[in-house]
């Protein structure tokens, strides 16, 4: 029984020792690998699990693309993975896109997929375009009137332009942008109404998708509506400027005027405090003058005669004229 023992002991170990190795090694994946013709060794997946890449994530995509015909090898898918790439994503862009004829190699599939963009998106929408709807864009004809329009652009994947291509929000952008040129360009909105295929034709004349990672195929105008009359809106706008300019104006008239009736009644005032003051001299200079005999009696009682006979034609002529107190 003791000699037992130690066997017990070292066949432990071993059980131990060979459970270690096979999660260390995906022998299964190995054996996967080597049953689809795929020639990886269990060398390249130590090398794997010490540069801490997962195994399936490179050889399961390897084994697809075997079986689909491609010529791949373990290194560049490897190296992709290392890169933060989605293997199996840029693998199955790559099999789509053998399936439908179109011309996409490894190298720039993994740097369409670095590049953040969905390349197996990208190859589908290759095969069946696309249609982007833009929001109601408003525009104003030459006659004032707003025209609303919703076009929907159909798009198909440029796979030479996806990297460094712009996205779908500046197809948006330039095709409101057509849409709002060839509006207001337009002399009559009614010509819009009647014909709205020509906003299509005039937008897709200018080649809106240069420098976009997509191809436009067509524009179609989904929607028509007859907006506010912005002309007229403006003319009533300006006449309510132009009416309380004319009012801000008439009221710096009218403050002037006061102003200066105000002015006008303080030198009337003014002048009659200097009459009043010189009517007080007068009968000083009439003393003085007959102090020093330079005015006799007979002078100054035909004077006086001819101040009362002044007074009483001024009586005379205001007999006529109604009071101003009578009139109030």
């Amino acid at each position: 029984m003791n000699e037992l023992l130690p066997l017990l002991f070292i066949l432990v170990l071993v059980v131990i020792a060979f459970s270690v190795i096979l999660s260390f090694i995906p022998l299964r994946l190995w054996i996967a690998a080597l049953a689809a013709g795929v020639p990886v060794g269990i060398v390249t997946l130590i090398g794997m699990r010490l540069r801490r890449v997962v195994p399936a994530k490179v050889v399961e995509p390897l084994i697809k693309a075997t079986k689909a015909g491609l010529q791949l090898n373990v290194n560049k898918l490897e190296g992709h993975y290392l890169a933060g790439g989605n293997v199996d994503r840029v693998v199955n862009a790559l099999i789509a896109a053998q399936r439908a004829d179109i011309e996409l190699g490894f190298e720039r599939g993994a740097a369409i997929d670095l590049a953040g963009r969905n390349v197996l998106q990208a190859v589908q929408m290759s095969v069946n375009p696309k249609v982007i709807e833009t929001p109601v864009i408003a525009a104003v004809a030459k006659n004032g009137i707003e025209v609303k329009a919703r076009a929907r652009v159909t798009v198909r994947a440029n796979i030479d332009r996806l990297v460094g291509g712009a996205g779908e929000e500046t197809i948006i952008a330039r095709v409101g942008e057509g849409i709002v040129t060839t509006i207001g360009s337009a002399d009559d909105h009614k010509q819009v109404l009647e014909n709205p295929d020509n906003i299509s034709h005039t937008v897709l004349n200018k080649g809106l998708d240069a420098g976009t990672a997509f191809e436009i195929l067509s524009i179609d105008i989904a929607d028509v509506d007859v907006g506010k009359n912005i002309g007229a809106q403006l003319q009533t706008d300006q006449a309510e400027a132009d009416k309380r300019i004319a009012q801000a104006k008439a009221e710096e008239r009218r403050a002037m005027a006061v102003a200066r009736e105000q002015e006008m009644k303080a030198e009337v005032q003014e002048m009659r405090a200097k009459v009043v003051e010189a009517e007080a001299e007068v009968p000083k200079a009439f003393s003085q003058a007959l102090r020093e005999g330079k005015l006799g009696a007979m002078d100054y009682y035909n004077m006086q005669n001819i101040f009362a006979d002044t007074q009483m034609r001024d009586s005379i002529s205001k007999m006529g004229k109604p009071d101003s107190s009578e009139e109030g």
